[in-house]
């Protein structure tokens, strides 16, 4: 009886143990852990413990550690580090940012915010990268305002339309063409080169060039350029490239006829 009463104790005693140790492991598990880039193959793996209110202060600690996942040593990395509700507002920002952090190596620190409501997920937002990991940064983008003399052209970006101006848009960094068509006007291209360290806010301003020649638009679709001689009830007279045409007057659906002096006597 003896034997089994202290067996029955030491049976207890092992249950206690092993909760124990199950409740202090559970507890050193990260309550977030984040994959960057969250595509393709990870770079950074970062965790975060839970976050500690500092005295009802709304500022809140955790435990973060990051881990490099790539192939090369990180030297300079930074991020937005986004606070969200439970209703998805976001309600915080902090930041984290590692350097010097080898392959396979990790570092840990803490990491501190104020938000605004209680934290329940969150976001990572790169700021800076090195150079190798820019493709997994958004691409840059400017804001430009784009405007003719006279206004009112019709604006093709790299050949997709993008409105009429004056007209404001997002390019992003290298090498475009703007074009402009305005009726009455010769059609104008524009050679426009973005840098990286370019900021938003800047203007281009392209003057058109009035026609030198009359514009005919035939029926069937087709478009003459010339100079209109004389026109009757029945025939519109053309000189193209310096020899005169009888046109039927039923076949032209619309004339542009350029401003020119008047003949000197």
């Amino acid at each position: 009886m003896v034997q089994r009463r202290i067996a029955g104790k030491l049976w207890v005693l092992a249950v206690l143990v092993v909760s124990f140790a199950t409740t202090v492991l559970a507890k050193d598990e990260p309550a977030h852990v984040l994959l960057w880039p969250e595509t393709g193959q990870p770079a950074l793996r970062i965790s975060l413990g839970k976050f500690r209110d500092q005295g009802g202060s709304r500022t809140y600690m955790t435990e973060t550690t990051v881990e490099n996942l790539w192939n090369k040593k990180i030297n300079l990395a930074t991020f937005s580090l986004y606070i969200f509700d439970k209703k998805k507002v976001r309600i915080g920002e902090g930041w984290i940012s590692i350097s010097n952090l080898a392959p396979g190596e990790k570092t840990k620190f803490q990491t501190g915010i104020e938000a605004s409501g209680t934290p329940v997920t969150l976001q990572l937002v790169p700021r800076d990268l090195p150079a190798e990991l820019q493709p997994d940064k958004p691409a840059k983008t400017v804001s430009l305002t784009i405007n003719t003399v006279p206004q009112g052209a019709a604006l093709k970006v790299d050949g997709t339309d993008a409105g009429v101006t004056p007209r404001m848009i997002r390019i992003g960094v290298g090498q475009h063409t703007l074009e402009f068509a305005k009726e009455g006007f010769t059609p104008g291209r524009f050679p426009l080169e973005i840098g990286p360290d370019d900021a938003s806010g800047g203007s281009v301003s392209f003057e058109m060039g009035a026609l030198a020649h009359d514009t005919i638009e035939l029926r069937d679709g087709s478009v003459l350029v010339g100079d209109v001689e004389s026109m009757s009830a029945v025939e519109i007279v053309l000189r193209i490239a310096g020899n005169l045409q009888h046109m039927d007057r039923n076949k032209v659906k619309r004339l542009i006829l350029t401003e020119r002096d008047p003949p000197s006597k």
